[in-house]
């Protein structure tokens, strides 16, 4: 594939070296270049990021090709986004970059060329093996402490591997290695922090106060507030599990759910507080605890308690804004309301309101080809749930994915007697029924009245709610 792509843009490349030859010595050593081709694009524009603020808006042409050149452009990571996908770039300086990518699957087809290449396709092929190990990841969080520390050091060894390799062959910057590095070790460190919550989920073995206090000493080691990483996500999804981790209550026994959730989570905010002094950061670590909150508890009580506490450390005013949108969308979310309207398209490419597909005891799950193991799994769980709870319609809802994909998934798959949607305006579905991860699971009664509105097919008391 690659060796097709490099075809295709050697006429790139030709302008991109006639365009650098011209400009002085002086000049160059601050110019750089982007630019490359979308295919199958949804939209005109390409966006140009750094720290996730747009840079650059650039139009593509009739031939669906961008290119920008920038006369000062920092060394550092930034962005491109095609929506609704985006994908990580690093310049060094004088870099001059190519990049080549079909919108219908954006991640996988990403290739680059030109100046500062090489470090880039290993930041996407490290990107694609990190995926593949988080979608083979379910069933290994269900082993016990042992099991599952050799399963992940055992791939974190060949991660490792593949890092070191690139870096010998490649000689990259040392600016460039802080990414490179991170992409690497958050990864494995998140692992960790996930361990005791989610075997407890898929177990319903509690083994937080058995864990050895050496199993996070990499802590110690992390610089909470780099500015380098700030902004990326492997290091930002990092903080969040280990902040979930950090923030468990001791004696969680002495409390009721609710109360333990209000305390969990205010700790974590507190937690942050201390933690985290990079403004940016912060607030966007805050809104993350904010999100998971007001999506898991609806004590409207403790909701207020809790955003007292929030609003009194996050300075990001836009960010408050979205957290009432989920706020009020909670709201409408209770227990004997009936589920907001949502736009979804059937098999056929027909409309349909969710409305009119509710005549029975509703089960309304969630998935998307990017998490593959959720996407077998949740739908075993659904054939197993189908031969004992008869009375019950199963409904699918795919989420990110294009229509395109989504059904070449359900010619694949073949997911027989489950109602199979598509979610075509994933913004309308997150406010409206306020959902922002995939394991979230809706129950509704035959008239279409809410039951549950925020559980999780794949927790151990499930089926009570049924």
């Amino acid at each position: 594939m690659k060796i097709n792509f490099l075809k295709k843009y050697l006429c790139f490349t030709t302008i991109l070296a006639s365009l650098i030859s011209c400009n002085s010595n002086k000049e160059a050593e601050f110019v750089a270049y982007f630019g490359g081709e979308i295919i199958n694009p949804n939209n005109p524009y390409v966006l140009f990021c750094k720290d996730n603020e747009v840079i650059d808006s650039i139009k593509l042409d009739n031939n669906n090709r961008f290119f920008i050149k920038f006369d000062s452009l920092a060394p550092g990571l930034y962005s491109f986004k095609h929506e609704p996908e985006y994908q990580y770039v690093f310049f060094d300086k004088n870099d001059s970059i190519m990049v080549r990518v079909n919108s219908r699957d954006f991640d996988n087809s990403i290739a680059f060329c030109g100046r500062g290449d090489l470090k880039n396709n290993f930041l996407i092929d490290l990107f694609l093996k990190n995926e593949k190990d988080r979608n083979n990841m379910f069933d290994v969080f269900g082993y016990d402490l042992n099991t599952f520390t050799q399963t992940i050091d055992a791939s974190n060894k060949k991660i490792q591997t593949f890092y070191t390799n690139k870096k010998n062959e490649i000689k990259w910057s040392d600016e460039f290695d802080v990414i490179a590095k991170a992409a690497v070790d958050f990864n494995y460190y998140s692992k960790k922090e996930l361990y005791p919550m989610i075997h407890k989920i898929r177990t319903g073995n509690d083994v937080y106060e058995t864990i050895p206090t050496d199993f996070y000493s990499f802590r110690k080691n992390i610089d909470f507030n780099s500015e380098t990483l700030s902004s990326y996500s492997p290091f930002v999804m990092y903080l969040s599990h280990m902040l979930n981790n950090m923030g468990g209550i001791n004696y969680h026994n002495h409390f009721t759910e609710a109360d333990l959730a209000l305390k969990t989570n205010i700790n974590k905010l507190n937690i942050a507080d201390t933690l985290i002094k990079n403004e940016k950061l912060k607030n966007v670590i805050l809104n993350n605890i904010a999100f998971t909150y007001l999506l898991e508890d609806q004590n409207m009580v403790y909701n207020q308690e809790f955003l007292k506490t929030y609003h009194k450390f996050s300075t990001d005013k836009s960010h408050k804004n979205e957290i009432s949108k989920i706020g009020n969308a909670i709201q409408s979310l209770k227990v004997g309301n009936t589920l907001p309207e949502v736009e979804l398209v059937d098999n056929t490419g027909k409309i349909v309101s969710s409305n009119t597909i509710i005549n029975k005891n509703t089960v309304i799950f969630f998935w998307t080809s990017r998490a593959k193991s959720h996407l077998e799994a949740v739908h075993k769980k659904i054939v197993i749930l189908k031969k004992q709870y008869t009375d019950y319609h199963f409904i699918g809802i795919n989420l990110n994915d294009s229509q395109e994909q989504w059904k070449k998934i359900l010619s694949t798959y073949r997911f027989n007697n489950v109602t199979e949607l598509h979610a075509p305006n994933f913004e309308d579905i997150k406010y409206k029924w306020a959902i922002n991860k995939i394991h979230r699971t809706i129950i509704l009664d035959k008239n279409g009245k809410i039951k549950n509105a925020f559980t999780n097919i794949f927790d151990s008391q499930f089926e009570e709610n049924l």
